[in-house]
């Protein structure tokens, strides 16, 4: 039950064998087993969850089938505080990263507003600090009635002296020195195998958001082809994937990472295709036709409330959107075994 609750749901069925074969059950088994379900799930499984049970008759015998629906408060474990996930037809183990997943889905911890160990204000870019500040309030930071270090506690940005991991990715000088992972590893190879060893161009893309939105769209800009529009050959060409496309594709991939696992975004760029492959699938029960109709849910949810200030991102869950609008050749893969949403966009 606490597997099912920790997964996507599922049945438990009682009165059938290993083989299939179906035993049956008795009047007084069932009441024996109704009693120790509600018993297991209120006081085994922690929080407690309410199973759906259900008789069933199979020609002259009598099975119990309960249904234990995905848990709304998870993570679920054991009253010896065993924490599962059902895997095919068996359970495990959940891992630490797993766990904190499942933390982050239920809103109970954000990987944002983790604490970075021996990061301070002086990590702190104090000139776009100041810029966000005074277009946000509409006055100088200097002029504040309370200190810099109060002002990004109120913001969610820092606590007892150290940057929060938001604090950190929006504000900071040189983020990658305390979190080396969080940057966009970009490639533009020769043909279109990701195993090829001859690449055109190749980037490890650092610093704060804005950084590397801005870095990652010149390294797309100047790997993509350029297209003459009209017969005047003086005017320059327009780039082959329209910038509205790769635009919001990238901020989309930097706002909605899973923080939580420790990997880079990766940007691919083949003779036939762009690849952003961004760490963290999918959250919740978000799917990828809610995700074209504009429906968004917010996994960094102090980053994205930040970054409208900062980078052209309106935060209203469209520019999905407004990518497949400007162009339609994009593929999107929710990749639930290995933790990664890729974006495909297709070259013409």
């Amino acid at each position: 039950m606490v597997a099912f609750s920790n997964t996507k749901g599922g049945n438990i069925i009682v009165g059938v064998d290993n083989d299939s074969n179906i035993i049956g059950l008795s009047g007084d088994d069932i009441n024996r087993l109704n009693q120790l379900i509600s018993n297991a799930a209120t006081e085994n499984v922690k929080p407690s969850i309410n199973p759906f049970t259900e008789i069933i008759k199979v020609g002259d015998k009598k099975i119990l089938v309960i249904s234990v629906q995905e848990g709304y408060n998870k993570p679920y474990c054991t009253n010896e505080g065993i924490y599962l996930v059902k895997v095919g037809s068996d359970k495990r183990k959940i891992s630490q990263e797993e766990l904190q997943r499942l933390f982050q889905e239920s809103k109970k911890i954000m990987a944002d507003k983790s604490i970075i160990s021996d990061s301070s204000l002086k990590d702190i870019d104090k000139k776009l600090l100041s810029e966000f500040y005074q277009k946000t309030f509409n006055k100088k930071i200097e002029s504040a009635e309370i200190g810099i270090n109060k002002i990004l506690e109120n913001l969610y940005l820092a606590k007892n002296g150290n940057l929060t991991l938001a604090g950190l990715l929006l504000f900071g000088k040189n983020p990658q020195r305390l979190q080396p992972v969080f940057k966009i590893k970009a490639i533009s190879y020769f043909g279109n195998d990701p195993a090829g060893t001859k690449f055109r161009d190749s980037d490890d893309i650092t610093g704060n958001l804005l950084d590397q939105f801005k870095k990652g769209m010149g390294f797309l800009t100047r790997n993509l082809r350029k297209i003459q529009v009209n017969e005047n050959f003086n005017i320059e060409g327009e780039i082959e994937i329209p910038i509205v496309a790769l635009e919001e594709l990238l901020i989309n991939a930097l706002m909605h990472r899973d923080y939580f696992i420790s990997s880079p975004i990766i940007l691919f760029i083949f003779d036939n295709r762009v690849e952003i492959i961004s760490p963290g699938r999918l959250p919740n029960n978000l799917t990828i036709e809610n995700i074209k109709n504009g429906v968004s849910i917010s996994r960094n949810q102090v980053i994205m409330s930040f970054a409208s200030k900062i980078l052209p991102y309106r935060g209203v869950g469209t520019g999905i959107i407004r990518a497949l609008r400007s162009y339609n050749k994009i593929e999107f893969i929710n990749d639930i075994e290995t933790e990664r949403f890729k974006v495909i966009i297709h070259r013409v």
